[in-house]
């Protein structure tokens, strides 16, 4: 244990091999400054002489559950802080990982941390399966992609709007092509069957843990929102009651436009598109189907007329964000259970 008997601030630089470790007291002077390898014996051994709950922050970085669950088994008080909150150190004519971390520290000791949420265990846990479903899904688009370019090399014609489909396979499995072409189709066809077999298990790995959930349940009544929408906005977004408003939800899914004012100039720019990919993706691919005369279908139409397509959806996701809000705090959706203005 410390000799020190006040409130220690720790900041941590966490690496993928190694970390450095700074502890201060409540009026920012430094107590130890050391370098450890990351393992949950040595960082548990440093924290150990932090004192009682001691506040530990850490840069929400590659790999950072294992040592989230190390601090907080050790009983300090954790903070994550945000990545792009803590860019400033970027500019400094100093760098190196020991000003990192004691910058973190004084950043929590004067309460300004820019703080990014701690996922709990199973929610870390959902947010695997969706993500990996995702990837699993752009990896088979991709290799679709491959086929067709194969085939546009060959000068062979797809008319058909599915190549994957019955008369699509019809199609590839009678083509004759020289035998790398060959080679390189029947390959990828492989691995769209490897493929197809990891997306099934994996879809019915997320259905398996959030199928009686009432927030997933809730999120299939907005419509455009599905069973995969609706686990990917319930795995993202987690606890939805660290939101105190809707649109305090969008803007976290980097779905509203940035704003820079200075004295009388005021400039509204393009979305920020921070915070998730995925839950921005879902929002704006849940827009793009719904019906003209639902509230959300009535203004992507309408904001699209006066300003192009692409800001019609944006504008439509943002207002679809703000059901996925409802859906997940209240279990349902009342705005819905009414017809919309625009549709009367």
């Amino acid at each position: 244990m410390s000799e020190y008997a006040g409130k220690q601030f720790v900041g941590i630089d966490l690496h993928r091999r190694r970390s450095v470790i700074v502890r201060t007291t409540e009026s920012g002077e430094v107590l130890e400054s050391v370098r450890i390898l990351n393992d949950v014996e040595s960082l548990e051994r440093v924290i150990a002489r932090g004192g009682e709950d001691p506040e530990v922050v850490l840069e929400a970085t590659y790999g950072w559950y294992w040592a989230v669950d190390a601090l907080q088994a050790a009983g300090a008080n954790v903070h994550l802080a945000h990545p792009l909150g803590v860019k400033a150190f970027e500019y400094r004519r100093v760098k190196n990982d020991f000003r990192d971390a004691t910058d973190l520290a004084d950043l929590l000791r004067l309460g300004r941390l820019p703080e990014a949420w701690i996922a709990p265990p199973a929610t870390r846990e959902l947010r695997e399966l969706v993500r990996h479903r995702a990837k699993l899904v752009a990896l088979r688009s991709h290799c679709k992609a491959e086929v067709h370019a194969v085939l546009a090399k060959c000068g062979i014609q797809v008319l058909m709007s599915d190549l994957f489909g019955i008369d699509g396979t019809a199609l590839l499995d009678r083509l004759q092509l020289p035998a790398p072409y060959a080679a390189r189709i029947a390959s990828l066809r492989r691995l769209l069957e490897d493929l197809e077999f990891e997306i099934d298990l994996f879809t019915n790995l997320v259905q398996g843990q959030v199928r009686t959930d009432p927030g997933y349940v809730a999120l299939q009544q907005i419509p455009g929102i599905g069973p995969v929408l609706g686990a990917v906005f319930l795995a993202e977004v987690g606890d939805v009651s660290r939101f105190a408003t809707a649109p305090q939800l969008a803007c976290w899914a980097g779905l509203t436009p940035k704003h820079h004012e200075s004295d009388t100039h005021v400039h509204r720019g393009r979305i920020t598109k921070q915070g998730s990919r995925l839950v921005r993706w879902a929002a704006v691919e849940s827009v793009q189907l719904v019906g003209p005369r639902t509230r959300v279908g009535a203004l992507r139409d309408r904001v699209a007329a006066r300003r192009g397509r692409n800001i019609g959806k944006v504008a439509a996701a943002r207002l679809q964000m703000e059901y996925v809000y409802y859906a997940l705090r209240d279990g349902h959706v009342r705005a819905l259970q009414h017809p919309s203005r625009e549709s009367a």
